[in-house]
């Protein structure tokens, strides 16, 4: 695996297990945001990530990963990367799976609590956010009004994540982590409560992958 892709996989497991949020386009992001998670019970849409590091002062972007997403509260999920290779990551409420369609492999692992002060809590969680998090305003930036959310916990993997919503609806998310790398996530497409059946998440195992249980 490159080093790359291992590092987008590590990101993604920390956006997962360790990644939603209508109101007024003059509303503060404090006030979108509890709106939209108070009214919003699920979602779809599609996005795009990139992974940007500072090298000897100069920022060094990676090149994209794009995909799908479905969520509905509390912790189901799938965050679907189609580009530039194939990954999925499920949750059934209980259970994270990551599955690596190069390899055939899947990683499970118990959800438990490790939603709670993770960036996943934000988008797939419970509505209790100020629990884990502290909120702030973060001013107005690119068309969008910021919210930045610190973990109350000191030993989650990101030191800080911003939200950027435009008229009730998350359009972009920052993740920084402690090594100085930022994942930059933007959503389009973003469609909200659409028509799920209750088996919608359940995981089927690919026939002959390898199942690694952490």
């Amino acid at each position: 695996m490159s080093m790359m892709k291992k590092h987008t996989v590590l990101s993604a497991l920390a956006f997962a297990c360790g990644l939603l949020c209508a109101g007024a386009a003059s509303a503060s992001a404090l006030e979108q945001f509890k709106t939209f998670v108070s009214a919003t019970k699920a979602a779809k849409g599609e996005f795009t990530q990139r992974q940007i590091k500072k090298v000897d002062g100069v920022n060094k972007v990676s090149a994209p990963s794009s995909g799908t997403f479905e969520f509905a509260r509390p912790g189901k999920f799938i965050w679907n990367y189609v580009k530039p290779y194939e990954q999925l990551l499920q949750a059934d409420g209980e259970q994270l799976y990551v599955y690596d369609k190069d390899l055939n492999q899947v990683t499970t692992k118990k959800l438990g609590n490790a939603l709670g002060s993770s960036p996943a809590a934000i988008l797939f969680g419970s509505n209790d956010l100020e629990k884990n998090f502290t909120l702030a305003e973060a001013g107005s930036r690119d068309g969008m009004e910021w919210l930045k959310a610190t973990p109350k916990a000191k030993d989650t993997t990101f030191d800080d994540i911003s939200i950027g919503l435009r008229n009730g609806v998350p359009e972009a998310m920052e993740l920084r982590d402690s090594f100085g790398q930022t994942s930059v996530l933007a959503f389009k497409n973003f469609q909200k409560n659409p028509p799920q059946s209750a088996a919608h998440f359940k995981f089927v195992m690919p026939k002959g992958a390898d199942v690694l249980n952490n």
